[in-house]
């Protein structure tokens, strides 16, 4: 029997926030443990939450590009559940009445539109991190950092709408891109900025009714999320086939082993006792407030990606490069305005300019080159002055140096020779000396058209317009008796 693959997605997202989201703590990254830490995201008694401002209307941008509904009244529960790395033992989160609902990232499969639904976005604050033996040097012991606890987070729930691995990772690729345009939300998944828990079950090709769910849990990158998966999907595909049930449950991803492991049968609500937070005011979004959020939200990757593959005209995967990041797409602009040639430009950056930013370890933000630095090595390839074997070395000096590309050519003397007399005098002496190539290109042969280019940028010393040889040397041959 033939399966389909169903597949949910918990995607949490810590929101750059400078302070926590309920207390003034400092949210930095990679701070002296337990550090960063008061009575109220420690749990003490009497210690009452304030509601961050900042990370409500970073919520409410991701819902909007989300395409969500928002309500105007909301509310905040605790869910009541045992976390060793949240002190308090319970988490303040939204259950009941989330502030965003019924919204939809939409994914491009194989050249068609797929709608992946969302079901709410809510608003919650993260656990600490509990470290384990080689993490702290203890081998038999666990410790606690609590500077975590009360970072803001949303958690996105998608609805069971994806139904192959390539539609999951498009999905993540397409949320992160969101995310980073928003500029709420750095994805750094290495420091748990971005964590998932997926959602899978099978059932019969056909079959509209869900199978019973499993949850993974412990999933800290795109790669994991497609690993955990894809074992998902054979182990629960060889239960089927035998004619077992599929538990539902919560499973672990194991990544030294690579496969999944039991951890406890999956909770409803009625296990998290969930009741209204009563240290906090219900919720009240004023629309003004969202219309004004809305106004500030920045030209979204999937729109800006179909701009620019009609504005420049571009291809698809250039576009989908380009917009990757919102600084790379506003770099590509930028020289694009200044050089009118999409395509030219869309190739130098990336190739050259990402090519030599990743062996360096370099973001577009710190290139060493601006916009106007490869404009003018363009301008100099168009006005004939270096051809564009001589603009890889300028651009190496100018990634290197700083330096303009009009000033390194004239400082190496890399000027390109585009006098046509000097260039004739050279060509004609290229064919004296090869008498043979002459006589096999006349016979047919292109290839010796090749070879007699090279002897005249060798005897230029590679400084010789190409476009220019070319066409001297077919002059010359065409009408050479």
């Amino acid at each position: 029997m033939n399966y389909q693959l169903v597949v949910g997605l918990e995607v949490h997202a810590e929101l750059s926030t400078e302070s926590k989201v309920f207390c003034g703590c400092s949210t930095r990254f990679g701070e002296e443990p337990n550090s960063q830490t008061c009575p109220v995201c420690l749990g003490l008694p009497g210690a009452l939450p304030v509601l961050n401002k900042k990370a409500v209307e970073y919520a409410i941008r991701a819902a909007l590009a989300m395409n969500c509904e928002i309500s105007r009244h909301s509310q905040f529960d605790r869910k009541n559940y045992y976390y060793p790395d949240l002190p308090k033992n319970y988490q303040i989160s939204q259950n009941y009445l989330p502030f965003a609902s019924d919204g939809c990232l939409n994914i491009s499969i194989k050249g068609e539109t797929k709608r992946i639904g969302i079901n709410n976005i809510h608003l919650e604050e993260d656990a600490g991190k509990s470290l384990h033996g080689e993490d702290t040097g203890l081998t038999e012991e666990s410790l606690v950092d609590f500077n975590r606890a009360g970072v803001p987070l949303i958690e996105i729930v998608t609805r069971p709408d994806m139904h192959s691995l390539e539609e999951v990772k498009k999905f993540m690729t397409n949320l992160r891109d969101v995310l980073l345009y928003l500029d709420i939300c750095d994805c750094h998944m290495e420091e748990g900025s971005i964590r998932f828990e997926a959602n899978i079950s099978l059932r019969p090709e056909g079959e509209s009714k869900l199978g019973n769910r499993v949850e993974v849990k412990n999933l800290n990158s795109f790669k994991m999320v497609l690993k955990a998966l894809e074992y998902e999907m054979g182990r629960q595909e060889n239960l089927l086939q035998e004619g077992r049930v599929i538990k539902a449950e919560t499973r672990l991803w194991n990544e030294a082993k690579g496969m999944t492991s039991a951890m406890r049968g999956k909770e409803g609500a009625p296990d998290y006792r969930y009741f209204p937070e009563p240290d906090l005011v219900p919720l009240v979004i004023d629309s003004k407030w969202i219309e004004e959020i809305k106004e500030s939200i920045p030209e979204l990757p999937q729109a800006r990606k179909m701009r620019l593959m009609k504005e420049y005209g571009i291809p698809e995967y250039d576009a989908s490069v380009l917009t990757a990041n919102r600084p790379l797409a506003d770099f590509y602009e930028e020289t694009a305005a200044l050089f009118p040639d999409g395509k030219m430009v869309s190739n130098w950056v990336m190739v050259e300019l990402l090519g030599r930013l990743n062996e360096r370890n370099l973001k577009i933000e710190d290139s060493p080159l601006r916009p106007s630095h490869i404009a003018e090595m363009f301008t100099l390839i168009k006005d004939g002055l270096i051809s564009g074997k001589m603009a890889k070395d300028v651009f190496t000096e100018m990634f290197d140096t700083g330096k303009g590309a009009g000033a390194i050519v004239e400082e190496r003397g890399w000027t390109q020779i585009s006098d046509e007399s000097r260039v004739r005098e050279i060509v004609e002496e290229v064919i004296r000396k090869n008498p043979k190539s002459v006589k096999d290109f006349q016979g047919g042969k292109q290839k010796a058209l090749g070879f007699l280019v090279g002897q005249v940028m060798k005897e230029t010393r590679g400084k010789a317009n190409p476009q220019l040889v070319n066409k001297m040397l077919r002059e010359k041959l065409q009408t050479k008796t």
